[in-house]
């Protein structure tokens, strides 16, 4: 009865309230950030939510405030990310305040409040059948792996709390559970980042890394999310 009726209607009216009384701070934010940062304040990147009736993950533009700037090199190369992530991008990410933005795509549907959370495509293409499960749902603002680890837990055990989340069977109470814990988590400002890294790894990224896959398999995959990131911007024109 949750699940079917009232996730989604819970999502929207928390989100619409919630945007309405962060909207200080969300101005406040988007002034600051396109100072600090000399541009847009926002990040908005394609994401893969939940799976239509094809049997495929929709793809939807995650939005969040920009926490990196976009200082290059001589090369015209973008810097590494402990470069373009200064004082004002580490605390916006210590705290949570670079997700606000994502309300809106909870009000769009795109998100709900708990859930598995939304991966890079480059990260859905190295996904087992298996773990792709995730993708039955709508994905989350927070989710049962943010609540036991987040960034410092294995991207396998990430997935295994993803279906656990769905098998266990989606409830009321499992949700006001885990948004209680998220509200600890995020005043701790715990689990943040990987063994003290600037940002997670990805995937693919980390698959290789741990000799999980080979390099053919590796480029074979990139170039799939390619295709796929390609099919989006062309059906948004």
């Amino acid at each position: 009865m949750y699940e079917k009726y009232l996730k989604r209607a819970l999502d929207f009216i928390v989100a619409l309230i919630s945007l309405i009384i962060l909207s200080p701070i969300l101005l406040i934010l988007s002034i600051v950030g396109a100072i600090v940062l000399r541009g847009n304040p926002f990040f908005i990147q394609p994401r893969p939510g939940k799976k239509g009736k094809d049997g495929k993950e929709e793809i939807f533009s995650l939005i969040k405030f920009r926490s990196m700037s976009n200082a290059r090199g001589h090369d015209g190369k973008l810097l590494p990310d402990e470069q373009r992530l200064g004082k004002y991008g580490k605390f916006i990410r210590s705290t949570s305040l670079d997700e606000l933005p994502s309300l809106i795509n909870i009000l769009k549907g795109d998100l709900s409040l708990c859930g598995p959370r939304p991966q890079l495509v480059r990260d859905m293409v190295f996904m087992t059948d298996e773990q792709r499960r995730r993708h039955d749902v709508r994905p989350g603002l927070t989710g049962l792996a943010q609540i036991n680890g987040r960034n410092n837990i294995t991207w396998e055990k990430k997935f295994e709390y993803d279906l656990q989340y769905i098998n266990d069977g989606i409830t009321f109470f499992s949700d006001l559970k885990i948004m209680l814990r998220t509200i600890l988590k995020v005043l701790k400002r715990s689990d943040i980042n990987r063994d003290g890294t600037v940002s997670d790894m990805d995937f693919g990224d980390w698959l290789l890394n741990q000799g999980k896959i080979d390099l053919i398999e590796y480029t074979e995959m990139m170039n799939k999310a390619k295709k796929i990131l390609m099919d989006y911007d062309q059906d948004k024109e």
